[in-house]
């Protein structure tokens, strides 16, 4: 039987690896990716055939927001049976975010959808952006018994894919931007592409691809830190639209047991707006009740992150405030894995 050759999409949306310095004026100008295979050749080596799309208007990723995202699930929903994978090229900065926000928009994906970005411009001497292009082409294409070995929402980043809605981004400056710290890397490439089957994502290949376009963006992140006062707390809470809260909490999910703070809580959870509760610290899980800073918490019906990073459980929650099931409670939505955000 002749090999499938992988047909791949490769979606610009802006950022930093899609740009070109202007040697003339020392600037750095989008480039356009028409001419993709002439800035980088070695795509030539690769067994698949890459087509492209561009944002018409190229997004620096620090305004990336849900409008954006809702063009870029709409570009695969229209393009899904054409191609067998999709790589997007996407801004560092809020790549978590949105990577974990298609990843809920994308409901029983069965093909590779995998961002990839660089901390230099693809024409830089020392650039990151060639190999993190290829690799994240390469994955994409990626087959065997003629079917797609990656079958979620990836991110790869100097040498690592990472299920997206894992991943957050740890540095500004090395090539080693991004880390999964509870969860382990999916594929690491090196001599050989390394792919740890056991951690890729089950998908039941026999349902529905199914899209979703609606995020609810009237939510916000409130990160605890010593000496926050009342006057602050009651002025944000009295948000006229406020639909939902994420917590950054101390350690496991602890945070002041100041009676003000908890009654404002109290009186957001009274008004059926959900609080869902993050650790503040780069790894591990919310275990609301280990600690008495987090058992009143529990008792009044603060939801549990879990392991989740920050990126996806904002996401999750814009996700689920515009797409809940009525029959099932917000709270066991919430608190149950939808792509593999939560172990």
């Amino acid at each position: 039987m002749k090999k499938h050759s992988s047909n791949i999409l490769l979606i610009y949306t802006g950022g930093t690896i899609g740009m070109i310095k202007d040697f003339e004026t020392g600037s750095l100008k989008n480039f356009n990716f028409d001419e993709l295979l002439q800035h980088v050749p070695e795509l030539n080596l690769l067994d698949c055939v890459i087509d492209t799309h561009s944002f018409e208007t190229p997004i620096d990723s620090s305004n990336m927001n849900p409008d954006c995202w809702e063009q870029l699930v709409g570009i695969i929903e229209n393009r899904y049976e054409e191609f067998d994978g999709f790589v997007i090229l996407h801004g560092s900065d809020t790549m978590s975010y949105t990577a974990s926000a298609v990843s809920f928009m994308l409901e029983n994906l069965a093909k590779p959808v995998i961002f990839t970005g660089s901390q230099l411009p693809i024409g830089d001497l020392r650039t990151d952006a060639k190999e993190n292009l290829i690799t994240s082409i390469q994955l994409a294409a990626l087959r065997e018994n003629n079917e797609p070995v990656v079958k979620e929402v990836g991110l790869y980043f100097e040498y690592k894919l990472y299920r997206a809605n894992r991943t957050t981004k740890i540095n500004a400056e090395h090539f080693e931007a991004f880390a999964s710290l509870n969860y382990p890397a999916l594929a690491e490439s090196g001599v050989y592409l390394a792919i740890e089957y056991r951690a890729l994502l089950k998908v039941d290949t026999t349902r529905i691809f199914k899209t979703y376009t609606k995020m609810e963006d009237n939510v916000f992140v409130l990160k605890m830190f010593p000496g926050i006062n009342q006057a602050t707390i009651h002025h944000l809470f009295a948000a006229p639209n406020l639909k939902g809260l994420i917590l950054e909490t101390y350690g496991s999910g602890n945070l002041t047991t100041e009676t003000w703070f908890l009654k404002a809580l109290k009186k957001l959870i009274d008004k059926d707006i959900p609080i869902i509760n993050v650790t503040q610290c780069s790894g591990g899980s919310v275990e609301m009740g280990n600690y008495e800073t987090s058992v009143a918490l529990k008792k009044m019906g603060v939801i549990s992150g879990k392991d989740s990073t920050t990126e996806a459980a904002v996401t999750k929650l814009m996700f689920l405030l515009a797409n809940r099931k009525q029959d099932v409670g917000f709270k066991e939505q919430f608190e149950t894995s939808l792509r593999g955000e939560i172990s």
